[in-house]
């Protein structure tokens, strides 16, 4: 009995900060409530009301669009990356500190000077118009063919360092005797990043594999900053309505039901990677 008083503290807290507002949040989801009234309940109508919102299936759409440009580059430049900076020469660390610098720099201001960059005025496009690959200038962040896109890039350049991290963690844990032995016998840089590297980096690949799952479909920040949900939608995530509904139209029911619908989206899409990773195990 003794072990469970001296953790009882700490359960509390679990259950008020974790728990608690789980049970609160499923319960107001179906519910009419707009903060300065009492909650009323609705039962499924917040759900039903889902099911016919264009807007909502809108930011469902792009989400999933930010997912399937994210993940897949999160999973390879930052494994390339930590190649490079896992290299035993001398001034590495500097290169590694460099490529780390973004994902510790705030993320409100990473947006701004991005935001900078993709005006038509901007560096990005003096650049191109600089090398012949445009000629005219693109509003980048105004076109909706080009905006999620745009922002996809910010994303992905601010969390490399982070993913690199985790890669170079895992590439140390490789013996280099296995290296040298597929050398010996006449391996390729490609074959040993594909016999050797890959199969022992597959649980560092799981764990990136669910975080930047996670990251893609919570996207937030940098839209707020950058697009606000525009232009025309197309930039319009599901917690940026989900933010939208409950803070600037009040209608919390409304949005506590969507999140749900994002929990549950998150939840298939880690169970997912979890399958097709074969849970981080090797072989």
């Amino acid at each position: 009995m003794l072990p469970y008083l001296f953790l009882l503290p700490a359960l509390l807290l679990f259950f008020t900060f974790d728990y608690l507002p789980i049970f609160s949040a499923f319960y107001y989801s179906f519910t009419e409530y707009h903060i300065l009234s009492p909650a009323e309940w609705v039962g499924w109508e917040n759900y039903r009301a889902l099911m016919q919102d264009t807007k909502f299936w809108t930011a469902v759409s792009n989400s999933l669009t930010y997912f399937l440009i994210i993940v897949p580059l999160l999973l390879t430049v930052p494994l390339f990356l930590a190649i490079l900076v896992n290299q035993k020469l001398r001034g590495i660390q500097l290169f590694r500190v460099i490529y780390y610098l973004p994902v510790v720099t705030s993320m409100v201001a990473v947006a701004i000077v991005w935001k900078y960059l993709y005006h038509p005025a901007g560096l990005l496009n003096a650049a191109l118009q600089g090398i012949g690959l445009q000629k005219e200038a693109v509003n980048w962040l105004l076109n909706p063919d080009t905006a999620l896109p745009a922002v996809a890039v910010l994303e992905v350049w601010k969390s490399l360092g982070f993913y690199m991290v985790i890669y170079l963690a895992g590439l140390q844990t490789i013996s280099q005797e296995l290296v040298e032995a597929a050398k010996m016998d006449g391996a390729g840089r490609l074959r040993v990043l594909w016999h050797v590297y890959l199969p022992q980096l597959r649980p560092t690949i799981a764990v990136i594999l669910v975080l930047s799952t996670l990251a893609s479909v919570q996207m937030f920040t940098s839209i707020y900053i950058m697009t606000g949900g525009g232009p025309f939608d197309s930039t319009l995530t599901l917690p940026l309505y989900i933010y939208q509904k409950a803070f600037v139209e009040l209608d919390m029911g409304y949005a506590t039901a969507m999140g749900m619908v994002l929990w549950l989206i998150l939840m298939v899409l880690t169970i997912i990677n979890f399958k097709l990773s074969n849970g981080g195990r090797v072989g």
